[in-house]
């Protein structure tokens, strides 16, 4: 079998069996292979569990390339402590200056890491192991929608007329969202109307098209503006 010998200077205190890793073939394949399995795992439930609106589909491709660069750069250092120390002080050289939107993001990249580290030295149990446990509770906290406060669904704000009676646009808030709640009240300068600020989470057979037409139709009701926040306005 086809394999690559990787020898390092000999130094103080270093024996030729500490100074030599020997990579096969097969060593190759296995090892990226696994970090990019898991890279792309760990990308495909970035996509499917991210909330909000910074998604990036760069960053996701980032996640898999990651998993797969941190495994070659393990097998380019093996156990030379002086190729390590050259490969830190190449990359200190970088500069990265991309703002992370989300501290989730964050974690996605430390995973992308750890899983390349475990492939890239041959630790694939380890690799696929801890992949299915960041998953499971990557899932878990998705699902269960762990740590939220009250979440907003939609910001609704119009213009109301106050020789005009209330009741109405209350009713028609009412027989459209199955819970809202008052945020704001704005005068207008002449006196004359209000602007409110309401949010508001709409029945299951609603919807944002239906409420704002009926709204539309309130006398004294007016500059109806319907503001999609779900997952992305905490309370």
């Amino acid at each position: 079998m086809l394999s690559f010998l990787f020898q390092a200077p000999q130094g103080v205190g270093q024996t030729a069996a500490e100074a030599t890793v020997v990579f096969t073939i097969y060593d190759f394949v296995v090892n990226i292979g696994v970090a990019t399995l898991l890279g792309v795992v760990l990308a495909l439930v970035y996509r499917h569990t991210h909330k909000g609106l910074s998604y990036s589909q760069s960053f996701t491709q980032t996640i898999l390339l990651i998993a797969v660069i941190v495994a070659i750069v393990m097998m380019t250092i093996g156990n030379n402590l002086a190729r390590a120390f050259a490969l830190v002080g190449a990359l200190s050289i970088i500069r990265f200056r991309t703002v992370v939107k989300d501290t989730r993001d964050t974690a996605f990249v430390f995973a992308a890491l750890a899983v390349g580290m475990a492939a890239g030295t041959g630790l694939w149990q380890l690799a696929c192991i801890g992949a299915a446990f960041l998953v499971v509770i990557v899932l878990l906290l998705y699902a269960t929608n762990f740590g939220a406060l009250y979440k907003s669904e939609f910001i609704l704000r119009f213009s109301f007329d106050q020789n005009q009676d209330s009741a109405a646009y209350l009713a028609k808030i009412g027989e459209f969202a199955k819970r809202s709640n008052m945020l704001h009240i704005e005068p207008s300068g002449d006196g004359r109307s209000l602007r409110l600020t309401y949010d508001i989470t709409l029945e299951k057979d609603a919807s944002a098209e239906k409420l704002t037409a009926a709204l539309g139709q309130v006398s004294g009701v007016s500059d109806v503006v319907l503001i999609v926040s779900k997952n992305d306005v905490d309370y």
